[in-house]
């Protein structure tokens, strides 16, 4: 028997990787336009990641009744403190089409003075379980990496283009990787392969 969950985003990037990630096993995703596009946007106000997973989360598992997956996820850089972290999606100020394109443009600038041994990051996701009846569980995933200094490969999102995997033995960037090398070792990719028993627990 198939279990449907539903997934807080509106990013269908997001919803294929998850989608890619989970075929095979009992779960299918759907998402929240799929199911209602009324439904008001959820502030992501916290300051952690596994904060603002948890509140999507749990304001879509009272919303429908049914069990719920959230992501958060973004770009940590040490040269910049931990930035821009949280506030990845929203880095330039920009939201909607172009946003992923500003953003990458700001990060360049960001670091346009900082040589390559100081241009480490890594990618962070954190993932929240919630039923209706509120049982909750959680997993986090993290893939390091070095910011580049120019956008190379056309696949991927985000600052796929800038972050170049750490240990990829040719320097490749996260958008050089097909969809299945990408969800491999990605914080997506390792955050959800952690849930999944706790998902079949949680919907047993």
């Amino acid at each position: 028997m198939t279990v449907e969950v539903i997934l807080a985003t509106r990013n269908p990037h997001k919803l294929r990787e998850v989608r890619e990630i989970l075929a095979g096993t009992a779960f299918s995703v759907v998402s929240t336009d799929e199911l209602d596009a009324s439904l008001p946007d959820i502030v992501e106000d916290s300051d952690t990641f596994r904060g603002n997973a948890d509140k999507k989360a749990r304001t879509l598992a009272a919303h429908f009744g049914r069990v719920a997956i959230a992501d958060d996820s973004g770009l940590e850089v040490d040269a910049l403190d931990g930035a821009p972290g949280v506030w990845s999606a929203r880095f330039a100020g920009v939201d909607g089409h172009g946003a992923d394109e500003a953003n990458n443009d700001r990060l360049l600038r960001d670091l346009a003075d900082v040589a390559d041994a100081q241009r480490t990051a890594r990618y962070r996701c954190s993932l929240a379980i919630v039923t209706p009846d509120g049982r909750s569980a959680y997993s986090d995933g993290t893939c390091e990496g070095r910011i580049g200094h120019e956008r190379v490969g056309a696949g991927g999102f985000g600052y796929d283009p800038l972050f170049r995997v750490g240990g990829d033995p040719a320097g490749r960037t996260m958008a050089e990787y097909s969809p299945s090398e990408k969800n491999a070792i990605s914080h997506r990719g390792v955050a959800l392969q952690r849930l999944l028993p706790m998902l079949q627990e949680l919907c047993g």
